[in-house]
């Protein structure tokens, strides 16, 4: 692997890249980004074989749901974080963005060590994030679609293991030369601060850092310091009634609002395996613009911060922004 593509460089990037390519912030002036889903992926195992949203049966019902809300709330982006080994499929990503009408970013890197790929177990650092910048370059594989976020970065408890470490320190790399922003994946919301710790200790500015499954973790402290610190802090999971109420996510949101942290926070519901599609009787990617926001308002949410934490936000975390050029 040569060196100058592995060159941390800090580098920040001016558009959103799309499946489909750039997409400059400016045309995005209206209606939310969901910034953490998943459109199509593969995490069955013998343990729980549901996890799937599948690039064939699945795909018309996804597609009709974001067209849907395209329609209704001027949905204007989706982030899309089926990394490797998790089934990722850019070629149906397109296809969805396309019959869609919504826009949607690819991702690359590696999720937690139980899905993790037999190239992490082989490579060390530098191979890993040689891995992520050709396909951040050069696209994925022969589609040529080129990921627009590393993600999502997983851990499955309070520290990495040696092998998600070695992904995210590669992560960190990968995004300090592209000028890519990274997302993680903390199990239940645990284990934030140690991915910041690490991720930052790379070098990378705390602004291009999502720390994932924040609403899963009923610890408001934890989430001002990881605001504080500069990082995003996301409820993602927004729906999930199995892991937390939605009562509980929407105190832990007023809280972390009350503390000033607003430009931190990003906002989304997960939707990742087919009993969550509307189709299927499930709460469906709208969950957050149909029933959680509408809650939000109610609790005293004006639409300045609503649009903030559902579009401006989004924007500034993806392209590395560190200031709401909106205001």
């Amino acid at each position: 692997m040569s060196t100058d593509r592995t060159v941390s460089t800090d580098r920040t990037v001016s558009t959103v890249h799309t499946v489909f390519g750039p997409l400059a912030p400016w045309l995005v002036r209206r209606g939310p980004a969901l910034p953490h889903e998943h459109l199509v992926l593969d995490l069955g195992r013998p343990q729980d074989r549901h996890a799937v949203l599948d690039a064939g049966p699945d795909t018309t019902a996804v597609t009709r749901e974001l067209a849907s809300l395209r329609e209704e709330f001027g949905l204007s982006l989706v982030v899309e974080l089926t990394c490797r080994g998790m089934g990722r499929d850019p070629a149906a990503l397109a296809r969805i963005s396309r019959a869609s009408g919504v826009p949607v970013v690819a991702a690359t890197g590696w999720y937690h060590e139980a899905f993790h790929p037999p190239e992490v177990a082989s490579g060390d650092v530098e191979e890993l994030t040689g891995i992520l910048v050709r396909e951040i370059e050069d696209g994925i594989g022969p589609t040529g679609i080129r990921p627009g976020v590393v993600g999502e970065a997983g851990t499955s408890g309070e520290r990495p293991t040696e092998p998600e470490r070695r992904a995210l320190l590669a992560a960190a790399a990968a995004a300090r030369a592209t000028g890519l922003s990274v997302v993680t994946h903390a199990r239940l919301g645990r284990g934030g601060q140690a991915q910041l710790d690490l991720l930052t200790g790379a070098g990378l500015p705390p602004h291009r850092v999502c720390l994932g499954h924040q609403d899963l973790l009923d610890d408001t402290a934890a989430h001002r310091r990881l605001a504080a610190a500069g990082a995003y802090v996301a409820f993602d999971t927004v729906g999930k009634e199995h892991y937390r109420p939605d009562a509980d996510r929407l105190r832990l949101l007023l809280a972390l609002l009350d503390a000033g942290h607003a430009d931190r926070i990003l906002l989304s519901c997960d939707v990742s395996r087919r009993a969550y599609l509307q189709a299927a009787g499930g709460h469906g990617y709208g969950h957050l613009l149909r029933d959680f926001l509408p809650r939000a308002r109610a609790a005293g949410v004006d639409e300045d911060l609503v649009d903030l934490m559902t579009r401006r936000n989004v924007l500034r975390f993806l392209t590395g922004s560190e200031c709401d050029e909106e205001r």
